[in-house]
């Protein structure tokens, strides 16, 4: 069984796929299955590819609020990916906020530049500062 790190894995990559044009529709069941990500962590994984992309725009709001002097079409498309999923778990579920960060952080630091990890930790701490 995958864990829910590995869903969150799973989510940024078809986020990334998304946003670089790839054919979707067949695409997200075959690649789950590749993963083994399978019955209610595949629940899991496409409630939270949904719940992003239903709320998009209104997340992109929210940290281009946060981002200072970028704006989130100006970074990376990886750590947009990772800043999405974080807000989205910090403002639509009911994840802790302190998990929803730490697990961005270990997917930048598997995924991104060092320097990734420290704007996605800020971003999403100053986040979680103002939801309190």
């Amino acid at each position: 069984m995958a864990t829910r790190h590995q869903v969150r894995q799973c989510v940024v990559s078809l986020l990334y796929a998304k946003e670089m044009g790839s054919e979707m529709e067949h695409f997200s069941d075959d690649f789950l299955e590749e993963k083994k990500i399978r019955n209610d962590q595949k629940s899991f994984t496409i409630s939270l590819y949904n719940g992003i992309l239903e709320n998009l725009s209104s997340i992109d709001e929210q940290l281009d609020n946060y981002l200072g002097k970028w704006k989130i079409g100006e970074i990376g498309s990886v750590e947009r990916q990772i800043l999405r999923l974080g807000a989205y778990e910090m403002r639509y579920s009911d994840i802790d906020s302190a998990i929803a960060i730490n697990e961005a952080v270990i997917l930048a630091n598997e995924l991104a530049s060092e320097s990734s990890i420290k704007l996605i930790n800020g971003v999403l701490d100053a986040i979680a500062k103002d939801k309190k």
